[in-house]
């Protein structure tokens, strides 16, 4: 079963409903008032998210119309070197690339 949510024309009530996969109407009749409600579509589980990733989801969403645009390179920072420790006179007579 899944939940289909529906709002009312006349008092704007949401009511949700399950039908099964497939077979929800475009329109049922109202519980509190008997008048026209009609199918809307929502955006699933974004309350029960996590903050960071419901950041991320409307970023990406956002970026498809309006993408990020970059003016300069960012900065490299201080580079630091990765230690190296002298060759072993085992490691020494492996071929070097």
């Amino acid at each position: 079963m899944t939940s289909y949510e529906y709002r009312c024309d006349s008092d704007g009530m949401l009511l949700e409903v399950k039908f099964r996969l497939g077979t929800a109407p475009e329109s049922i009749t109202c519980e509190r008032c008997g008048g026209q409600a009609r199918r809307v579509f929502s955006k699933p589980m974004l309350l029960s998210s996590r903050r960071d990733r419901v950041a991320m989801l409307e970023h990406a969403e956002k970026t498809r119309t309006d993408p990020d645009v970059v003016t300069s390179l960012p900065s490299a920072g201080a580079r630091k070197r990765t230690p190296v420790l002298p060759l072993t006179p085992t490691l020494r007579r492996l071929p070097r690339p």
